[in-house]
């Protein structure tokens, strides 16, 4: 008897759920052998990692802080993903729209101080756009690989950055980074340290999903990436897809770096590549590119970042230890993804 993976006629919404959970407990169990071989209580360890996440309202407010840019930029690279364009430059065009929003708390001074912030945000958006448009233009018109022109431009993208808040916009007297942003124009908070990014992020989830789902754009680009050739033979233009959903996919990634930038750090600095673009490709990915499951997905990677520094504090375990913990969650998850397409198949071997 041998085994094959054989693709679904159809996707299961059955296993869209079941597989999910259990995945997370697979992940749960390994990582309970690894806590085990570290001399620690895995019950402890994982109450602590919860408690480090949603244990009081200040530290649920940093989780909700911290899942809005992988939110986003879970949402940006889900549209370019969608036509099977792997846009691994979410990074790069996360940082493009922090650079943009600083651009304008520089030195367009001459707008009225209001006007500062939704200017910045809509510049960080252009920017990210710009950037992201680039790779998308290349596949359409020269079949350029995407992977790896979206992959190379992150680092020009974080390169730059460096070089501005280190030399060209680094402020006169104080420490690394830019001039801090007028606080007439910081992004408000909200709740505690929660911030008004939270309505953007979620009408963006909203919008999306009407775009995907009750357009015919969003049906152009599903079409697209399950089968180009039925795409073309019934007069989509997959060149011109692809260049738009690239627009958007970068527009949305630059908006969270200037919405990031304008409500937290309020100025460029060390730490703008934070890694929100790369773990936004994981987010996509385990919501099925679906807008609304994307929020719980991003609020369960920004636990297991939150989470994860209670694990020194708590249980005296070095700092690697939550990096283990969060790659264990996510390579379950991961791998037990490719069960809601397709399902394995037991054939006998014929007699001899």
């Amino acid at each position: 008897m041998r085994v094959v993976v054989e693709k679904r006629d159809t996707r299961s919404k059955r296993m869209a759920i079941l597989i999910p959970l259990v995945s997370f407990i697979v992940s749960l169990m390994l990582g309970a052998i690894v806590l085990i071989a570290s001399k620690s209580n895995p019950l402890q360890a994982y109450g602590a990692m919860l408690n480090g996440a949603f244990g009081n309202a200040r530290r649920f407010q940093y989780t909700i802080v911290e899942s809005l840019p992988l939110l986003m930029c879970g949402l940006g690279v889900g549209i370019a993903f969608r036509l099977k364009f792997w846009n691994i430059g979410a990074e790069g065009q996360y940082v493009w729209g922090a650079i943009g929003i600083t651009w304008v708390m520089q030195f367009w001074r001459f707008l009225p101080v209001p006007m500062l912030l939704p200017v910045g945000l809509a510049v960080g958006m252009t920017l990210g756009a710009l950037w992201a448009g680039v790779p998308g233009f290349l596949k359409a018109q020269w079949s350029v690989d995407e992977t790896l022109t979206t992959l190379m431009l992150n680092y020009v993208a974080i390169g730059l950055a460096e070089y501005l808040y280190i030399n060209k916009w680094k402020a006169p007297l104080g420490n690394m980074g830019t001039p801090e942003f007028p606080r007439e124009a910081w992004l408000p908070q909200i709740w505690g340290k929660v911030h008004a990014g939270i309505f953007i992020a979620l009408a963006l989830v909203v919008l999306l999903w009407f775009l995907l789902y009750k357009t015919r754009w969003g049906f152009e680009l599903n079409m697209i990436g399950k089968n180009p050739k039925a795409a073309r033979y019934q007069g989509v233009s997959i060149k011109r897809n692809i260049v738009l959903a690239m627009i958007l996919s970068g527009a949305i990634c630059g908006l969270s770096g200037s919405v990031n930038t304008a409500a937290i750090a309020h100025r460029l600095t060390k730490g703008v590549n934070a890694g929100y673009g790369f773990t936004g490709i994981i987010i996509a990915w385990m919501s099925g590119l679906n807008p609304f499951a994307s929020i719980l997905v991003a609020v369960v990677m920004a636990a297991l970042t939150t989470g994860a520094d209670a694990l020194q504090i708590a249980m005296k375990l070095p700092e690697s230890m939550g990096e283990v913990l969060q790659g264990l969650v996510l390579i379950p998850l991961l791998a037990g993804s490719i069960f809601v397409e397709h399902k394995l198949k037991f054939i006998k071997k014929e007699a001899a």
